[in-house]
């Protein structure tokens, strides 16, 4: 089953369980992958499990973003509703990596490669790009290995 083939059963589900909260964020969530695949190739393209992640990520980190926005503008009941689709949209991503793991798999690339300076950030970041694929985000990676090159 793909993730968009989740998505639609999930979808249905909601609908039935008339579960409001989810339904509107698998309908946001089905949109924004239609609206993707439309900008891809045209009205009948499909998007493969690893477009439709970036999709969700990108869905995810305005999440984020808004929390932090309504939370700054002193609106928590605001933040609480974004928390709320967060969690709906994070089911939907692969599992994470723990802080240990990432510690360690930033080593390693910073090892293979001979990185000693912050210089040789950006090629860092690339080489873990590819190793993490996905299950950790730009920004916490950043940290990391500013952290082990620093």
């Amino acid at each position: 089953m793909t993730l968009q083939e989740r998505i639609d059963s999930d979808l249905k589900d909601a609908m039935r369980a008339k579960d409001a909260a989810r339904l509107g964020v698998l309908r946001m969530l089905k949109s924004a992958l239609k609206y993707s695949a439309i900008e891809k190739s045209g009205a009948e393209a499909q998007l493969d499990d690893a477009e439709a992640t970036q999709v969700i990520r990108k869905q995810v980190k305005q999440r984020q973003d808004s929390i932090e926005s309504f939370e700054k503008g002193g609106r928590p009941e605001l933040a609480a509703k974004e928390k709320d689709e967060l969690a709906i949209l994070q089911t939907y991503l692969p599992q994470g990596f723990n802080a240990d793991e990432l510690a360690k798999i930033v080593g390693e690339t910073i090892g293979e490669l001979g990185a000693t300076s912050r210089a040789q950030m950006g090629a860092v970041m690339k080489a873990l790009q590819g190793k993490v694929a996905g299950r950790a985000d730009g920004k916490t990676l950043s940290q990391e290995v500013q952290r082990q090159l620093g």
